[in-house]
């Protein structure tokens, strides 16, 4: 399995033409307190940059993008019960959605865990 990270902080777990997507435990801390996590339906198409998730903290709300495009198979069902798993673990039980991707080509453009870091030291 590999993961790629996003600017807007989202990262993916690809594996084959399936992909786990989350937000990073950058985002997380900018956030705060999650409260709340809206999650695509299973079977809606998502294009790459595009919202597919809104993630609400004490402090704000937030658009969750797609880092590729492709269809939804499932939404984290954990994150309704317990929206703060995003909290205590974005990057890995507090997934957002899984997808089957359209265009692993894609993947091209994203970050690998050291240029993310970098990225993130940046700011």
């Amino acid at each position: 399995m590999t993961r790629y990270f996003t600017s807007d902080h989202e990262w993916i777990d690809v594996d084959g033409d399936t992909a786990t997507v989350g937000i990073t435990d950058y985002a997380q801390g900018q956030l705060g307190d999650v409260v709340f996590v809206e999650t695509p339906e299973p079977g809606r198409v998502v294009a790459k940059g595009k919202e597919a998730a809104v993630v609400e903290s004490v402090k704000a709300a937030s658009d969750v993008y797609a880092p590729v495009s492709g269809t939804v198979t499932e939404a984290n069902p954990a994150l309704a019960e317990d929206p703060a798993l995003v909290n205590t673990a974005p990057e890995s039980e507090g997934w957002f959605f899984k997808l089957t991707l359209s265009d692993p080509g894609e993947l091209e453009g994203l970050m690998d865990s050291a240029a993310y870091q970098a990225f993130v030291a940046t700011l």
